[in-house]
């Protein structure tokens, strides 16, 4: 029967810091660079014959996904990827009081003793690529407005020199370039998918989400484990509804969580505002919303939540909207 011990890593750009308990015993904590070498000599230092080791990392975005696959990949290795809001109440809950990478690994390893351990299921290739893609075409679509702004702004009185305005037009027209590269770049990755061409004709069925808040959304549903069922899909976007009451005084506005995806959350605010306005269906659902009292904003986040329901559906049964 295989034992098994528990290893933390809290990790950074540069140093990954590793907490292992094996066979009951806390062994002193070892660094590690955070290159391809130093992921090798963790799987090195981690692995022992008859044991399996449930190793837990945060997911601190690209700094841990390369440590993540090595792991994942590796016999007598489990990997988990906590949500680092998670890891943090959880240090509060253990009256936590100092901070530093070396107190952050421990209480990782402590998490992943203590709580329900989900091994971690690695996206596919094409979906990191699709992902790396979506992300970097949001950024840049945030700085091409702001780049708007500052042009409006300068072309809106005679006191900006001439240089300025033309700077600025230029930075724009070389940005959005940049975005239909990316863009065109990101179609291919699709068509050469069938899984994710597929789904990427699924959600262009809906309307209200056009080419460009397709890739979005594909984007982040793709990082997502095949075996999720709906609600995790809500939680994992932020949407589930949170409660704040206590007793019979104590009865705050019940807000979402937002303990999640925040890139996904925002992909699908404009197809949920487009949807509202204009599709028969979530329209109905909208005005129902309102008439009932709610806020604007909040029958909006519900349509969003109510679209990602949707597009589940749609996936599982293969089925345009």
């Amino acid at each position: 029967m295989l034992k098994i011990d528990h290893a933390g890593i809290e990790v950074s750009s540069k140093e990954l810091i590793v907490a292992l308990r094996r066979e009951g015993k806390l062994k002193p904590w070892k660094s590690f660079p955070n290159t391809p070498g130093g992921h090798q000599a963790i799987v090195r230092y981690l692995a022992r014959q008859g044991h399996l080791v449930r190793v837990c990392l945060e997911s601190t975005g690209i700094y841990g996904l390369d440590l993540a696959l090595a792991l994942h990949a590796a016999p007598g290795i489990e990997v988990m990827v906590a949500n680092p809001r998670a890891v943090r109440h959880f240090a509060q809950a253990l009256m936590q009081r100092s901070k530093n990478d070396r107190l952050d690994a421990v209480v990782i390893l402590e998490f992943a003793e203590r709580m329900p351990f989900q091994a971690w299921q690695p996206p596919s290739p094409a979906a990191r690529h699709l992902c790396a893609l979506a992300r970097r075409l949001e950024a840049l679509t945030e700085l091409c407005a702001a780049e708007k702004n500052r042009l409006h702004a300068a072309r809106a009185t005679e006191t900006s020199p001439s240089i300025i305005r033309r700077d600025l037009e230029s930075s724009l027209r070389f940005h959005e370039r940049a975005m239909q590269r990316l863009e065109e770049e990101a179609l291919k990755v699709i068509a050469q998918e069938p899984e994710l061409q597929r789904k990427f004709d699924l959600l262009r069925s809906i309307r209200g989400i056009a080419q460009t808040s397709a890739l979005q959304v594909l984007a982040g549903l793709a990082m997502l484990s095949p075996d999720l069922d709906v609600r995790q899909w809500v939680a994992y976007s932020g949407l589930d509804p949170r409660e704040y009451s206590s007793g019979s005084s104590v009865h705050k506005k019940t807000r979402i969580s937002k303990a999640g995806n925040r890139h996904l959350r925002r992909a699908l605010y404009m197809p949920a505002l487009v949807a509202a306005r204009h599709e028969p269906h979530f329209r109905a659902y909208y005005e129902h919303l309102l008439a009932r009292g709610k806020t604007k904003m909040q029958a909006l986040v519900a349509v969003m939540r109510k679209l990602l329901h949707a597009i589940y559906g749609m996936f599982r049964h293969q089925m345009p909207f």
